[in-house]
């Protein structure tokens, strides 16, 4: 891949490739919208094995979920990790899961891996909808093999942000990320512990209001930095109990 092909910003990426897969000279792959969405491998390994202490998870947990998988740095990072019984990487775009199926078989990890070619927020509204309904997951279009227990399973969030721009923000709108706020993403993921991959500069008055008052849940946000500087902001957010909405769409709004 030629540099003077990247816009400015792509070349900072590009000149950081070593950083976002270590493995990067033994062929990684990448689509152009991909560079910008990798966590740097060695913060994806760290966040892969701060999960069960931040969450409190307990062995019961074997599952994890990559909603947004993209070139396949965070599912790579939970594979070398080898706490996980299951897991499973999502991605909409063919084009970039085929990159991530790539990585992982350079990583030797791609075996350990269920790939799913769809949408993570549609996914997981035909589990919710077959819960719900009392219905197999095959009348709801879910292969038997993806089916979740909430009891059991993490789920884990990178999702768009909106591109670079969000640099330009001081204090980052959570609810301005592209096509999923974050109501929107955490309206989805309630009933299960979840991780949110976020901006550095994410505004924390958006994600404290998830907890309602009177809870006893506690949400911890961590800042994970490389070379001295903050790269993200991980939130690790409890499930949480309650009964479910009738019409499927979980214990907390997503408008």
């Amino acid at each position: 891949m030629v540099v003077s092909s990247f816009s400015a910003s792509g070349k900072l990426y590009f000149h950081q490739r070593h950083s976002l897969f270590l493995h990067y000279a033994y062929d990684i792959r990448l689509t152009p919208s991909a560079w910008f969405g990798v966590t740097p491998e060695p913060i994806a390994r760290r966040i892969a094995a701060d999960i069960p202490s931040h969450l409190g998870s307990t062995p019961s947990k074997d599952t994890i979920v990559d909603l947004f998988a993209g070139a396949g740095g965070n599912t790579i990072a939970f594979a070398l990790a080898e706490k996980w019984a299951r897991i499973i990487a999502i991605e909409k775009d063919p084009a970039t899961l085929a990159c991530a199926q790539h990585n992982a078989a350079v990583y030797g990890v791609s075996e350990c891996i269920t790939w799913v070619l769809g949408d993570s927020m549609e996914y997981l509204s035909r589990l919710r909808r077959a819960r719900l309904e009392g219905k197999p997951p095959e009348e709801v279009g879910v292969d038997d093999r993806l089916w979740l227990d909430p009891a059991r399973t993490v789920l884990f969030a990178s999702p768009p942000w909106g591109g670079v721009g969000y640099r330009e923000q001081e204090v980052f709108d959570l609810e301005g990320m592209q096509p999923y706020g974050l109501r929107m993403l955490h309206g989805m993921c309630w009933e299960m512990e979840h991780v949110l991959y976020l901006p550095r500069t994410s505004d924390l008055r958006q994600i404290a209001a998830l907890v309602g008052d009177g809870e006893d849940r506690k949400i911890e946000c961590v800042q994970y930095c490389m070379d001295g500087a903050s790269k993200a902001l991980v939130a690790y957010i409890p499930a949480e109990r309650g009964d479910q909405d009738q019409d499927g769409g979980g214990g907390r709004s997503d408008e």
